[in-house]
């Protein structure tokens, strides 16, 4: 009787799997990017913060981070100079400016996207090629046009200069916008006995809406924030905007440079312009992308 021995084979230990923490994506990527925003955040607070300096403390040396003192002397000389007037100003200029723009691209993208009529490729096309063509070189054209309507030291006449700037972008987001549409839905609204406007104000542009927001916010951003066109086209005090009174305003005595009043009127610009955007943002990036991807 043979007896077999068997030989106990050692068993491979299998490799552990290191099993990875569930929130370990989640908190490096709040990490790596609650960086970045306190990146880009962090100069706007140091200039908010700064504006409450005084002057006497913006001028000495070595100057000081944050304030030692909080003051309101900026704020109060930008209103004893009568900014409120100017902003005043900005907003009507910014306000005729948006409503223009918005119409019109609408209108126009529109007719782009959902009439077929001669030329309509080459018309788009040279719409198009405006927003190619420099601002400083058809100042003498747009300065000669507005003293002939007697427009100039008008904030009507600021309006249709900055409602021309904001066109050629308008339109194209707009007819992006209408194209990414179904016809189905035009049809659909014209068997029920709505008419072209009818059905344009009442079907399309409220599907539209992220296009229709990303025109207002640039329009808006467009008026006021321009610099250029105000100051050439206005030549009297009361009828500056924002931006033209505190370039005025920024110059202190002997020519110096008055960082108080620079500082203070940059938060006074700033502010209206961060808080629109974070209102309609989202509807401002759908625009954009709808634009990118359609059209």
């Amino acid at each position: 009787m043979s007896t077999t021995l068997t030989v106990p084979r050692e068993r491979v230990a299998a490799p552990r799997r290191t099993l990875r923490p569930q929130w370990l994506p989640a908190a490096a990527f709040y990490t790596v990017f609650g960086l970045l925003a306190l990146l880009f955040v962090a100069p706007l607070a140091w200039l908010v913060v700064s504006s409450f300096k005084s002057s006497a403390e913006f001028a000495q040396t070595p100057p000081t981070l944050l304030p030692t003192r909080f003051s309101l002397e900026n704020y109060q000389r930008l209103l004893d100079a009568g900014l409120w007037r100017n902003v005043v100003n900005s907003v009507g200029v910014t306000a005729g400016t948006v409503l223009a723009a918005t119409v019109l691209s609408v209108l126009a993208g529109y007719g782009f996207a959902r009439f077929r009529f001669r030329l309509r490729g080459l018309l788009f096309l040279v719409i198009l090629s405006t927003m190619m063509i420099p601002f400083q070189s058809i100042i003498p054209s747009l300065y000669l046009i507005l003293d002939e309507l007697g427009l100039t030291n008008s904030l009507l006449g600021l309006v249709l200069v900055y409602t021309v700037f904001a066109l050629p972008f308008g339109i194209f987001t707009m007819r992006a916008a209408f194209t990414a549409v179904p016809a189905a839905v035009e049809e659909a609204a014209i068997v029920d006995g709505a008419g072209s406007l009818s059905t344009l104000w009442r079907v399309l542009v409220p599907i539209v809406a992220p296009g229709v927001a990303t025109v207002a916010l640039y329009a808006f951003f467009t008026a006021w924030n321009e610099f250029l066109a105000a100051l050439i086209f206005t030549t009297r005090q009361e009828q500056y905007t924002l931006p033209v009174v505190l370039a005025n305003l920024q110059t202190g005595a002997g020519g110096t440079l008055n960082w108080g009043v620079l500082e203070t009127g940059a938060v006074f610009a700033a502010v209206p312009c961060i808080a629109i955007f974070l209102i309609l943002q989202r509807y401002y990036v759908a625009g954009l992308t709808g634009g990118a991807v359609k059209g």
